[in-house]
């Protein structure tokens, strides 16, 4: 069974930082190559990130230089680390393994003061 579970969303004032994790079980992950995506309120899932297997990364053109996607193998595990939050990061943020085969039930990220 595959299960992909993120944590680390909450809520962090304008301007802060949060590291979203992804631990995933039942894919080899070490071949997958995973994403991170957010669906803000009342707008459509947008992609944020991608990294391959090999740790080629990609990036929204928006959001390239504040946010960071990364891996570990070893704990089957993608992160997001994000910096310089702003209220428009408000949205609940999923991950995403071999090209939307498979989703995480997602983590509120809210950006507020």
């Amino acid at each position: 069974q595959v299960q992909l579970v993120e944590s680390g969303g909450g809520l962090v004032q304008p301007g802060g930082s949060l590291r979203l994790s992804c631990t995933t079980s039942g894919i080899f992950f070490s071949y997958s190559t995973m994403g991170w995506y957010r669906q803000a309120q009342g707008k459509q899932r947008e992609w944020v990130a991608s990294i391959t297997s090999v740790g080629g990364t990609n990036y929204a053109d928006s959001l390239r230089g504040r946010f960071t996607i990364s891996r570990d193998n070893d704990r089957n595990t993608v992160y997001l680390q994000m910096n310089n939050l702003n209220p428009e990061d408000t949205a609940v943020y999923y991950c995403s393994a071999k090209g939307g085969q498979y989703w995480g039930q997602g983590t509120q990220v809210t950006v507020s003061s």
